[in-house]
């Protein structure tokens, strides 16, 4: 099938009964039913027990129209997007994403069922879990790169969570006093260790050591949590879908720098990387790729300030997120070094990317006295800064003079994962722009400047310069046989330990 003539950019930006009726008067009234759903519960639920009285009736007169018109809108401006990216006809595509609607009219059961067990907040969590869920099916259906990078998600993240619960049940957890964060088993396998802190930060505030975790992603569980009430529940969902367009970006990014196969390699390996087990946990680590690689993106598409947003909240996320200046700056000087001035203003939207970091030390600053006090804090893990080599022989050191054989074992994990990613970097640079070369190796050197190896294995997860290397090493056979073999173990054994409190990275 092919695509509609493509409307006037300002009719695309505006609401036009003519282009909704085109989809049918029931997906029409479809969407309007959901958007007066949407309208009169955020009036019944957020207006009213705040707020009452006067400014609750005209928030019910004010809001249900307006949110029913936005929700038109969006319709529109989405399945005008959908048609121009999959070549589906415009009225085909708002009768398909009118069905994404249906799952908020679920917010009328508020009235017919047990408030402990389906509130509102949790309806519309669910309601917006489906909606976004529906739409990424219908998608899979007509686009290839959403399909391909769907069944790998779904095939990786089904056989890990699997792996855990079946973990979690048969061996349980190691001995000692642990923090349960759900009484549900099946939940409380994915808050370990660093999820603690995450979810202590969402739920009371900064505290401590707390500091040395950065606030963008318990603010979202946070916001999340508001209408799943549960922290835990919330920040699965983020971590996954955020992991699910992470790898959507790195797929289109990978597949314009070489090919789809390569792009289809490069995202398998990542869902299949040893501490793949992290994307589905309640861990930054989802999120930061995501808006690392989305970054990329943009950078490469010249996009400059939507690349320089991105990177403000990854900044947010992790300190590593700063990084992002280096190939911002590398590919900014590819498109404008000969002619700087008219450059000028998109070179500005790279001050967005350090923005990120400095809002975070204002804060603490403000609460501590001390802008740096989430790198002073890290000592607490001992970290602090040295010469990245001091990281090495430390390591060494600490392996050659344990008497644990487990302290040994996840000393030489530090150590080989390391230097695999060395020798990765090493070996396959030349495959590789500028700066993608350059943010892998900056990335490598600034977890080895702290004068510890720990978690490395981890840090690995978000250089997605490496799974581009090894997906271009990977057309080859053997060498995509060599990969998967030490992938796949590794995943299942790091997956184990993690559900049962076992410190992996």
């Amino acid at each position: 099938m092919s695509a509609e003539p493509h409307a006037q950019p300002l009719r695309s930006r505006t609401l036009n009964m003519e282009d909704l009726l085109a989809g049918g008067r029931i997906s029409a009234l479809i969407v309007l039913a959901a958007g007066v759903t949407l309208g009169f519960f955020f009036w019944y639920g957020i207006l009213v027990p705040r707020h009452g009285g006067a400014l609750a009736e005209v928030g019910l007169l004010l809001g249900v129209p307006c949110v029913t018109i936005l929700s038109l809108w969006v319709w529109q401006a989405y399945a005008r997007y959908f048609s121009r990216r999959s070549g589906v006809k415009l009225s085909h595509s708002l009768r398909y994403d009118a069905v994404t609607w249906l799952p908020f009219l679920l917010l009328w059961l508020t009235f017919f069922v047990n408030p402990a067990l389906a509130s509102s907040g949790r309806l519309f969590a669910l309601g917006l879990a489906l909606f976004g869920v529906v739409k990424v099916l219908i998608a899979a259906r007509f686009n290839q790169t959403v399909r391909e990078v769907l069944v790998d998600f779904l095939v990786s993240r089904a056989a890990i969570i699997v792996i855990a619960e079946l973990a979690a049940v048969i061996i349980g957890q190691r001995p000692g006093a642990h923090v349960q964060e759900s009484r549900n088993l099946l939940l409380a396998v994915w808050g370990r260790w660093d999820a603690v802190h995450y979810l202590t930060i969402a739920t009371h505030g900064y505290h401590g050591i707390e500091t040395a975790f950065f606030p963008f992603y318990p603010l979202l569980i946070r916001i999340l949590g508001f209408f799943t009430a549960n922290h835990l529940i919330a920040g699965l969902l983020i971590s996954n879908a955020c992991f699910f367009f992470g790898l959507l970006f790195l797929y289109k990014l990978v597949e314009h720098e070489f090919d789809r196969a390569v792009a289809r390699r490069a995202i398998f390996y990542v869902c299949i990387f040893p501490t793949a087990v992290y994307f589905s946990a309640v861990y930054p680590e989802s999120l930061f790729f995501f808006l690392t690689v989305s970054s990329f993106y943009y950078m490469r598409a010249q996009r400059w300030w939507l690349a320089g947003l991105l990177g403000f909240f990854a900044a947010l996320t992790r300190s590593e997120g700063i990084l992002l200046v280096v190939p911002f700056a590398i590919e900014w000087l590819s498109r404008f070094g000969t002619q700087p001035l008219r450059g000028l203003r998109d070179a500005l939207a790279g001050l967005l990317i350090p923005l990120g970091l400095a809002f975070y030390m204002a804060y603490l600053w403000v609460l501590r006295g001390d802008p740096l006090y989430f790198s002073h804090v890290q000592k607490h893990w001992g970290r602090e800064p040295a010469a990245p080599w001091v990281s090495v022989i430390t390591t060494f050191h600490r392996m050659a003079h344990t008497a644990s054989g487990s302290v040994a074992a996840n000393q030489g994990l530090e150590l080989a994962f390391t230097f695999l990613m060395i020798f990765v970097l090493i070996a396959g640079w030349r495959r590789l722009r500028l700066s993608y070369t350059a943010y892998m190796g900056i990335s490598l050197l600034m977890p080895m400047c702290t004068s510890s190896l720990m978690s490395m294995e981890r840090f690995g997860l978000v250089l997605f310069p490496m799974f581009a290397i090894l997906a271009r090493w990977g057309e080859r056979p053997w060498a995509n046989n060599i990969i998967v073999a030490f992938s796949l173990p590794l995943l299942g054994l790091f997956t184990v330990l993690f559900a049962n409190w076992y410190w992996v990275a």
